[in-house]
This record gives structure tokens, C-alpha cells and sequence, in this order.
């Protein structure tokens, strides 16, 4: 007898609420340990200098083009294997499969030719220079001269998410998190062997722990059987193939390239106040990560089970998926901007002992909690689309919540208002829900277009 959670069926038969759970608390698991490898790095950052904490920030929304590109490209191939296979197209679907692999793959070196000749100019349009510009770039380049095994990651998980299967990725995250614990302060100070490398050393064990998750979820797909019955011939691009990808996941990396230039515009203002205030900002950033990661898994599993209940048919199972990852989202939200706003301050010492940092932080995070279910509406209504193959939206919405609408608010606010660093955080507030509320709008009304 087939076990529900190996029934190939079981996104388009099973209950809602069980498929929610099984996708959603591995995902979030393991996306907790990767938030947590990202606290190590900041921890380890801090004790290097203020100095490094601050390269670590600014380094953030340059970064993001690795994640963008990873996240969208991988969100994408998900959609389009997943609704294959809802579809009963299994051999199309192991195409999307490699040809995600493949597309991942030459991305990754596109991305380490053109990352290391256009951080510098990224890094000085940010006010880095000097030792802080020499900071920044060591940690960039060595992450870019990895893309390739970063892209991989992605592309092999995005295999997996079609299945419904976060589990190994989930691994993957616990088993980094872990070899970071350990990789990070043996490479900052060395010893048993190892040359001091100071504060390129979080870098490179970065690199390395892709490496190893490359080759682990490798063997994953390998097993799960998705790609069984194709050959090397297979794994050249494919123009039609490659159009599907870039059309799908392609908006998505876009989304998410928004997110790294609002990331990039919030720094370029938070930077006129000084060093503490981009050290305070990347801090709370990462106490936002943490409490966001249970939506982390719901966006995956709305997306995952819109995008197979799309290609069989079942739009009303769409709307219940909506409706649940929704109602999950709004409890444990409620959780989250309790905790936030009353412990602010607490939050803020587990990355800096900076006063000065400490304060600027805890007042950032306070709005920030009251942001938090924004997030879910903003982002589980995108998977959604994602999953009905609409990704167009994610651009127009991305461009509008983080470039064209905080350049505008914050000029209002921090120069023709003069609120200061008040200003870009209300600011954040503002935009936020607007683009939150707008989004819900739009995606009921193309959902319920879709049923009638």
C-alpha cells in the first residue's frame, strides 16, 4: 500500500491542511538553521570589528543578486515541473528538470564574471571606501567566484519542491548551519593546520558549504527518480525549454532583484546617518529574517500545491490552499509582533554590544513588527500567482513596493519632513501595507476569475 506521503497523487488527493504541514514545517525548519547560518556570520562579523559588521550589511543588498536570481529561477522551475506533473506530463517534466539544472548552472557564470567587475561601483554608490570598501569586496567577490554552486543549490531544490518533497533541503540547511558553527571561527583565526584568514574566512566557508550542498541534493534528485531515463544530450540547452524557464522564473528573480535594490535604497539612505545606523539596520534585518522563516515554508507550500492543483484542474483547491497558508500566517504572525515589539532591545544585544547600534535598532524593530502579516498577504498571494503560471505581477509590484515608492516616501520623509531615521522606518511601514492590500486585490480577483 502506498504511504500518503509517497503517493505521487498526494498534492492533487490529500487534505489541504495535511499537504500545508508536511511542505511548510520542513521548509520552515530548515529555513530557520539558514537564517541562523546568517546570524553566525553576523555574529562572527561583529567580533571581527564594527567595521566588518558594517562590510556584512552593506554587502547585503549585493548579495541579493545571487538570492534573487537562485530564488526566482528556482521558484519558477518549481511551477512549471509541478504543473507538468498535475498534468500527467511526466516526461515533460523531467525536461523542466534538467533544463532548470542546466539554465542554473551557466546563470551561476554569468553571475561571477559580471559580480566582481560591478561590485566595486555598487559598493561606492553606497558611500564604501577605503578600508570599508576593501572589507566589502573581500566577502563579495569570493561569494561570486561560488555562484555557480549557489545557483546549483537552488535549481536541484526546486526539483525536490515540485514533488512536495522539503525534506532534503531541509537537511541540507541543519548540516550547514552546523559545519558553519565550526568552519567560520577555524577560518576567521585558523589553527590544526589552517592559515589565519581573517574576515574572508566567512566567505569562504560559505562557499564550500554550497559545495557540499550541491553534491548532497544532487543525489537526492538522482534518487527521487524525476530525471530517470535521460541522458547527457538531455542536459544541452534546449531553446523551448529555456524560454519556459525564463518566462516563468525569470519575473521572480526580477521580484526578488527588487528586493535586493530596496534592500540597496533603504541602505543608500539609512547610510547617510552613519555607520551605526547601517550596522542597526543589518542587525534587525536578521531578527526580521528570523521571525518571518514560518512564512518561508507557507509560501513554499502554497506554491507547491497551487502549481500541481493548477495543472490537474482543481481550482477550488487553490482557494482552500490560499485560505489556510493565510490563516496559519495571521497566528503565528500575531506571535511574532508580540514578541518583536516587546523584546526589541533583547533582540537587538544577540548581534551588537554598540549602544549606539542597540538603540537605533530597537526603534527600527518596533514599527518593524507591526509590518510582519503584511508580509504573509504580500507573499503568499505571489506564490499563488507563481503557482497559476501569472509571474508578471511579481515585476510590477516589486518595482513599485521597493524602488518607485521608498525613493519617493523616503525623500518626503527624511528631507522635506526632515524625520530622520524615523522617517525611512514609517516609511518601510507604509509602503509595505499598501503594496500588501493591493496585491490580496488583485490575486482574488484573477483566483476568482479563474473558477467562473
Amino acid at each position: 500500500m502506498t504511504s500518503p506521503k509517497s503517493d505521487p497523487h498526494r498534492l492533487i488527493t490529500r487534505p489541504v491542511p495535511e499537504l500545508i504541514h508536511q511542505i511548510a514545517v520542513p521548509a520552515s525548519v530548515g529555513f530557520f538553521f539558514h537564517t541562523m547560518y546568517n546570524v553566525v556570520d553576523t555574529y562572527y562579523g561583529g567580533l571581527v570589528s564594527t567595521q566588518a559588521l558594517a562590510a556584512l550589511s552593506l554587502s547585503l543588498p549585493v548579495f541579493f543578486i545571487i538570492i534573487a536570481l537562485g530564488s526566482g529561477l528556482s521558484s519558477g522551475t518549481t511551477a512549471l515541473i509541478a504543473n507538468a506533473l498535475g498534468a500527467g506530463k511526466h516526461e515533460e517534466a523531467k525536461l523542466y528538470a534538467i533544463q532548470g539544472i542546466t539554465f542554473g548552472n551557466l546563470t551561476g557564470l554569468g553571475l561571477t564574471v559580471l559580480g566582481i567587475r560591478a561590485s566595486p561601483f555598487l559598493f561606492s554608490v553606497l558611500g564604501a571606501s577605503d578600508a570599508y570598501l576593501e572589507l566589502a569586496l573581500l566577502y563579495m567577490n569570493t561569494l561570486f567566484l561560488g555562484a555557480i554552486f549557489f545557483m546549483l543549490v537552488y535549481m536541484l531544490n526546486a526539483v525536490l519542491n515540485a514533488l512536495g518533497e522539503t525534506r532534503p533541503f531541509r537537511n541540507f540547511l541543519i548540516a550547514g548551519f552546523l559545519l558553519n558553527v565550526g568552519l567560520d571561527p577555524w577560518f576567521i583565526y585558523g589553527g590544526a593546520g589552517l592559515p589565519r584568514m581573517g574576515f574572508s574566512g566567512i566567505a569562504i566557508a560559505t562557499v564550500l558549504i554550497q559545495v557540499v550542498g550541491a553534491v548532497y541534493l544532487g543525489v537526492k534528485v538522482h534518487k527521487s527518480g524525476v530525471i530517470a531515463g535521460k541522458g547527457w544530450r538531455d542536459v544541452l540547452p534546449k531553446a523551448a525549454y529555456f524560454r519556459g524557464i525564463a518566462y516563468q522564473g525569470l519575473p521572480a528573480s526580477v521580484n526578488m532583484l527588487t528586493v535586493g535594490t530596496g534592500i540597496f535604497v533603504i541602505t543608500y539612505f539609512v547610510s547617510r546617518f552613519g555607520q551605526d545606523a547601517v550596522a542597526a539596520y543589518g542587525a534587525a534585518m536578521r531578527v526580521e529574517q528570523i521571525v518571518l522563516i514560518p512564512t518561508i515554508g507557507l509560501n513554499v507550500a502554497t506554491l507547491t500545491i497551487v502549481a500541481q492543483n493548477n495543472g490537474a484542474g482543481r481550482f477550488d483547491r487553490i482557494q482552500e490552499t490560499l485560505r489556510k497558508a493565510l490563516g496559519y500566517g495571521g497566528l503565528l504572525m500575531a506571535g511574532g509582533t508580540v514578541m518583536v515589539f516587546s523584546l526589541s532591545r533583547v533582540l537587538m544585544t544577540l548581534f551588537t554590544n554598540d549602544p549606539d547600534v542597540i538603540g537605533i535598532g530597537a526603534v527600527y524593530l518596533k514599527i518593524d513588527a507591526l509590518v510582519l502579516y503584511a508580509y504573509v498577504l504580500l507573499f503568499v498571494h505571489i506564490a499563488a500567482l507563481q503557482g497559476i503560471k501569472k509571474p508578471m505581477f511579481a515585476i510590477w509590484i516589486g518595482l513599485s513596493r521597493q524602488i518607485a515608492a521608498p525613493a519617493l516616501v523616503f525623500t518626503l520623509l527624511t528631507r522635506v519632513l526632515d524625520f530622520g531615521l524615523l522617517g525611512i522606518w514609517w516609511g518601510i511601514f507604509l509602503v509595505t501595507w499598501s503594496a500588501a492590500l493591493f496585491t490580496c486585490v488583485y490575486a482574488r480577483r484573477l483566483l476568482k476569475g479563474r473558477m467562473a
